[in-house]
């Protein structure tokens, strides 16, 4: 379940590099490429979520840290649909947060053997 979940971080990470670059740059984000992102990471979650809860030892510090990179793409994903400016710093933390998650579920997946 480990290597599932990932893979679907590591997709959600491509889109979300992908939509970094738009918000760094000004450009207007691709809405599809949006919903993408946040499908994969929201399912990502839900399994790390369900791998946590299910099992001791689990990696608690990578799920946190995915959930509050959750709660800032939700702040995202509403000021960039009621069309207000997206605040670089915050899309940037969001990632940063992501890929610390990331970084410490491979460290649990790969690092205990």
């Amino acid at each position: 379940m480990l290597y599932t979940i990932i893979a679907v971080f590591a997709l959600a990470a491509i889109l979300g590099m992908t939509l970094l670059s738009y918000v760094l740059r000004s450009k207007e984000t691709p809405k599809a490429l949006m919903i993408f992102h946040g499908l994969f990471a929201a399912t990502g979650l839900i399994l790390l979520l369900s791998y946590v809860f299910g099992n001791s030892p689990g990696p608690k510090e990578s799920a946190i840290l995915f959930v509050i990179a959750a709660l800032g793409g939700a702040v995202l994903v509403t000021k960039d649909l009621t069309g207000k400016p997206i605040p670089k710093w915050l899309a940037v933390t969001h990632g940063l947060l992501a890929v610390t998650g990331f970084i410490l579920l491979l460290v649990f997946t790969f690092g205990n053997g």
